[in-house]
């Protein structure tokens, strides 16, 4: 009795930790891992900013390539720099929620929660006129309320299904190579031009490979697209 007992408590332990820290596990809910199509399209992501450096390269670097991208945006950066948060929006790329402060809401209330889906939402809203629909938690972290708190919020939760760890700074080409070797139909790409810690984070190795990455996935026969809002 007691080994079952005890099984069932590693087994009830484990599967907690994956809903909490998989960010693609539908254990606390339901979140987007990948585009609804079978196609050669891809979805470029990109968390934690803007950042007064990264962010205008690699819009310019968008803008030239005419591809457009979905941006997380934190929302205690769009306060600090809500030009660049515009023009992202203006520009006509795809704004969503990551969250007011970057704190990893695995261990957090559900008030707190809550206030900070609220706060990054306000803050998004405000630089960029528009209400995001879709929220990214940091780390893609998850406590069992988080998912439904964003969706109470209007927002539904989105993962990724292709992670390169470009906030490591590994190297441009690094960077680029993990995208172009690994993207499949549908996945969804997560980059940074920002860092949840820093606001002057260095994220230009991502600025640098974006070109890259787009040349390189073209040349693989893909297109871009956004997220889906719905």
């Amino acid at each position: 009795m007691i080994a079952a007992a005890m099984s069932a408590m590693v087994v009830s332990a484990g599967a907690l930790a994956w809903g909490a820290f998989e960010r693609n596990s539908p254990l606390f809910g339901s979140v987007l891992r990948r585009l609804p199509t079978h196609d050669p399209v891809v979805a470029l992501t990109f968390d934690d900013g803007p950042n007064p450096d990264a962010t205008p390269a690699i819009l310019d670097v968008l803008g030239e390539e005419g591809v457009a991208a979905t941006f997380f945006l934190l929302g205690r950066h769009a306060d600090r720099w809500p030009g660049l948060a515009g023009r992202v929006a203006a520009e006509g790329h795809a704004v969503a929620n990551h969250g007011y402060h970057h704190r990893k809401l695995v261990w957090r209330s559900p008030r707190y929660v809550r206030d900070d889906i609220a706060l990054g939402a306000a803050a998004v809203e405000r630089a960029t006129h528009r209400r995001p629909r879709l929220f990214r938690a940091p780390h893609g972290h998850r406590s069992p309320w988080v998912t439904p708190l964003a969706r109470a919020a209007g927002q539904r939760t989105v993962g990724w299904t292709l992670g390169v760890w470009d906030s490591d700074r590994p190297g441009t080409h690094a960077i680029a190579d993990r995208v172009i070797r690994a993207a499949d139909c549908g996945a969804i790409v997560l980059l940074h031009d920002g860092d949840g810690y820093d606001p002057l984070g260095d994220r230009m190795q991502t600025a640098r490979a974006l070109p890259l990455i787009i040349r390189g996935l073209r040349e693989r026969g893909f297109s871009f697209a956004t997220l889906p809002l719905a």
